[in-house]
């Protein structure tokens, strides 16, 4: 019994004396994040951003695939990952856009919210392909909204978004509504966004909608999505994976250690390659993928709002949002949904006492909603995550400038006539 006494003395005398050692393993990690989150703080508030105005062309004919190439070029313009010393000690992060489409009583817009020295760049980018398109810089609409909502004037009703699957797997996109073809007139064709501009066309004043898509370029060397979608790709065919070649040497040492056969098995060559085999329904989803993972990508934040006055709110008006999502979904390959962690709704639970506490979690939800929606945050905010990956063509079927045929609703502002260009003869002094 004494020797048992004088061990446990031994290991309390020991601890008492380091207990501090393990300190710094535990407290690594969230060090490192409240420094990181510190350091990227004051980074941050010394940027300068602005809100661009985009009013679109009376006329446009390929409004997606021009978009497309738009999203081509502005991935270009912002894709430069700090190195570690800007990261960790600069706290300089990625520039990310957001795009966001906005209903004001009823009258729509379309903002893009950039870096201050950026604007020159992304402004000929979109000139480039919409080269009737005005560009402002306009007032942010945010401030117009009390930040203390919901108070006893205002409410919101808002989430942001998930996909259903992994992001490798494509959202239907433009190709998939429509053939475009080479013709003199814009083509009357069913737009997806036609159906999110009728809707918010009809709100009417106290009311607002807003819809937000924050997108940050990566490669694979970020977010290894390319890798992650060959590996679905395999599996998906049915590839068998290719065997390590091993040297003379390793063999024997495996025969000798293992008692492995040294003699090569044949390997049977199948007559169909597993490919061949794919049903047309496996085939549209590897295409798929293979055609995701080949174009430039973003990572990805969607939300949206629905705002207004307690007397003219009127909650179902968030469907519009809804139903526009819900055009990019198929079942065999991917869609989106709110997502339930950030939706403003909670669900009752069995527990009772449980239940009192809804009000205040459904209040702080809608606080959490509304400010990272101003200030274009990720929905996890400080915390990193709550994102996706999109590619330039999925991006250009959500956000794109419509024209006048597919998207009549008279509330969206449009430039009515061309720019020309000044005499030659015309002085300059």
């Amino acid at each position: 019994m004494e020797q048992y006494f004088i061990i446990f003395k031994t290991i309390w005398e020991a601890a008492k004396d380091w207990w501090w050692v393990v300190l710094p393993i535990l407290l690594w990690h969230p060090f490192l994040f409240l420094w990181l989150w510190w350091r990227e703080e004051r980074w941050s508030a010394l940027q300068r951003t602005i809100l661009l105005e985009i009013k679109a062309p009376r006329d446009v004919l390929k409004p997606l695939k021009a978009m497309e190439q738009v999203f081509s070029g502005l991935w270009g313009i912002l894709y430069g990952p700090p190195d570690w010393w800007e990261k960790w000690i600069d706290g300089e992060m990625s520039l990310s856009y957001a795009f966001e489409i906005v209903s004001i009583g009823g009258e729509i817009h379309f903002f893009i919210r950039i870096r201050e020295d950026r604007r020159n760049a992304v402004e000929s980018t979109i000139y480039s392909q919409y080269p009737d398109a005005e560009i402002s810089i306009a007032e942010d609409y945010t401030k117009y909204i009390p930040k203390d909502i919901p108070n006893k004037d205002w409410d919101l009703y808002g989430a942001a978004y998930e996909e259903l699957k992994e992001d490798v797997y494509p959202l239907k996109t433009y190709a998939k509504f429509f053939e475009e073809k080479e013709v003199g007139k814009e083509e009357k064709r069913i737009d997806p966004l036609s159906n999110l501009l009728e809707g918010m066309a009809k709100l009417g004043p106290g009311e607002q909608l807003w819809v937000q898509i924050i997108a940050l370029p990566v490669t694979n060397a970020e977010n290894n999505y390319v890798d992650r979608g060959k590996a679905l790709v395999n599996k998906l065919i049915r590839r068998p994976e290719k065997r390590r070649q091993i040297s003379i040497v390793e063999e024997g040492v495996e025969g000798l250690v293992f008692g492995l056969p040294t003699e090569k098995k044949e390997e049977k060559e199948e007559v169909i390659p597993p490919e061949m085999k794919l049903s047309p329904g496996e085939k549209e989803i590897v295409s798929g993928i293979e055609n995701k993972i080949s174009k430039d990508a973003f990572e990805t934040t969607i939300r949206f709002m629905y705002l207004g006055k307690r007397k003219v709110f009127f909650k179902p008006q968030f469907q519009t949002v809804i139903g526009f999502f819900s055009q990019f979904c198929t079942v065999n390959l991917n869609g989106l949904k709110p997502w339930s962690r950030t939706k403003t709704k909670i669900k009752k639970s069995w527990f009772l006492p449980l239940n009192l506490l809804i009000p205040r979690r459904l209040y702080v939800r809608k606080r959490r909603l509304f400010r990272n929606y101003v200030k274009r945050e990720n929905p996890l905010f400080p915390r990193k995550g709550g994102t996706f990956v999109l590619n330039i063509e999925e991006l250009a079927t959500i956000f794109h400038l419509p024209g006048r045929v597919v998207a009549p609703a008279p509330s969206i502002p449009r430039v009515e006539a061309k720019r020309g260009e000044a005499p030659p003869g015309l002085p300059v002094e």
